[in-house]
């Protein structure tokens, strides 16, 4: 098992913990079905009215795929397999309050799930950037995301600068994309409090709520994330540069390391 599941029966709030340290929370294939499988469980709990999302280990909330991972593409352009389209509880047609904790790095395909809680705690040591760019890669699905979040400069900025700079918790508060920084550590605490304020109130009001904030923004993102795979495909490099660009610049290790998407 690549990810740990804590309910508390008392508060109605899960705590999902993606929990591969060693590897900076990288996705593989297995943590992508797991994620998946979770959120879809828990539309049928009604015991758990809201969940808290972290990572393991404080170094880290999430480094995209893991790019040790073999993920095979159909060979026609015109089609891209991209497993983590599919980790997110909006995905998955799951419409509780999901909150994202964040400590230590959260860049690349992280995006793809804080761009579908409904807000992020962050510590103060936290930090996010999109290494896309910088190894030949578009960043699409990953801008899509923060475009709900973000104000537009703060996005390109951040998609266009790859790993020449990473986003501080403080200025990431600042720009909307953190609505709390808290005490290096303390990320977790800070939104199981939130999660419980929230996990007190009629659960159908609440998920109306949500329901609703989302459709404030569903037809933009619906139609930005349709030109996405069409974009990749033309605008990234063949694997084999990228790989030489990774090697290049000293990214990834026996720790894990991080690859886009």
């Amino acid at each position: 098992m690549t990810l740990r599941t804590e309910k508390d029966e008392e508060t109605g709030v899960a705590l999902v913990t993606l929990d591969r340290p060693e590897k900076l929370n990288a996705i593989d294939l297995t943590t992508a079905a797991e994620l998946a499988a979770a959120w879809r469980a828990f539309r049928y709990d009604d015991g758990v009215r809201a969940v808290v999302l972290t990572g393991a280990g404080g170094r880290a909330f999430c480094t995209g795929i893991d790019r040790s991972a073999h993920v095979p593409q159909p060979s026609s352009p015109y089609a891209i397999d991209d497993p983590l389209l599919t980790i997110g509880p909006k995905a998955n047609d799951l419409w509780k309050p999901v909150i994202a904790a964040v400590e230590g790095m959260a860049c690349g395909g992280a995006f793809y799930l804080l761009g579908e809680a409904e807000f992020v705690v962050a510590s103060q040591e936290a930090t996010f950037f999109d290494p896309h760019t910088t190894y030949g890669m578009v960043s699409a699905y990953e801008a899509i995301a923060m475009a709900q979040r973000m104000p537009f400069g703060e996005v390109a900025r951040m998609s266009l600068m790859g790993t020449a700079e990473r986003v501080t918790a403080r200025r990431a508060y600042e720009t909307g994309l953190v609505s709390e920084v808290t005490a290096p550590g303390d990320a977790v605490a800070a939104a199981l409090s939130a999660a419980g304020v929230i996990a007190s109130y009629p659960t159908e009001a609440v998920q109306g709520t949500v329901r609703a904030v989302w459709s404030a923004k569903e037809a933009a993102r619906t139609q930005a994330m349709a030109h996405a795979p069409h974009l990749i495909a033309l605008g990234n490099l063949p694997p084999e540069r990228q790989s030489e660009l990774f090697r290049g610049r000293g990214v990834g290790g026996k720790d894990g390391g991080f690859r886009p998407r």
